[in-house]
């Protein structure tokens, strides 16, 4: 039987060793959403950092809602830096979720990047390497599951997941038909059906296939 693991900063240290300082987390939410922009993170921890809430942090998607709300301030309060980008629903209804997904990542560093004021990072990104980040494929490394592992990562996510989960939350108040709030724009049966009876909104994905269901 196999025992579950939580996020370390193992990945972190193979780099830190090396004589890298930055190492950056990046990781994006709402990738299979119906409606709402895609969200992406970084965050860059000091080597070697250590607080008691980081036995707590685990990739989003496996903390409650409560969780990630008290999770969230402290990893912006500690992180050595950090950062949010979404890409809205045009851009991802003309260009498709693939590019949205790789130009989200572009946003994170654009703005991360010049708060380090240095060119000795690398990037740990969640699932497989990413297109035209700055350093090119040297200067990252993908890992499948990286929410799970990295706990640079796994931050990313946390704080990416409370953003855009903020941001549908506030779509409710103007489409309170599709609850928003609780489904967080992702294909819920509850969220087809509104679909099915009310269309779609400005703020949904027109590239799926809502004729389907």
């Amino acid at each position: 039987m196999k025992t579950k693991t939580k996020p370390s900063f193992d990945e972190e240290k193979k780099y830190w060793t090396r004589g890298i300082d930055y190492i950056i987390g990046i990781d994006e939410v709402g990738r299979g959403a119906f409606a709402g922009p895609i969200v992406a993170a970084g965050v860059i921890y000091k080597p070697n950092f250590k607080h008691l809430f980081l036995k707590d942090v685990n990739d989003s998607k496996m903390l409650s809602h409560k969780r990630r709300n008290e999770l969230s301030p402290l990893i912006k309060k500690h992180a050595l830096f950090f950062a949010i980008e979404e890409i809205g629903v045009p851009y991802i209804n003309k260009y498709g979720i693939g590019k949205a997904n790789n130009a989200v990542f572009r946003k994170v560093l654009k703005k991360l990047i010049p708060k380090i004021g240095s060119s000795n990072f690398f990037i740990l990104a969640d699932g497989f390497h990413k297109k035209y980040l700055p350093g090119g494929i040297l200067k990252q490394k993908g890992i499948l599951k990286g929410d799970r592992t990295s706990i640079s990562i796994a931050s990313a996510s946390i704080i990416a997941k409370v953003r855009r989960d903020n941001i549908m939350k506030d779509a409710e108040f103007q489409y309170p038909n599709y609850k928003f709030a609780k489904n967080k724009g992702y294909g819920t049966l509850y969220h087809r059906r509104m679909i099915q009876e009310h269309g779609l909104t400005i703020i949904h994905r027109t590239s799926f296939h809502f004729r389907s269901f």
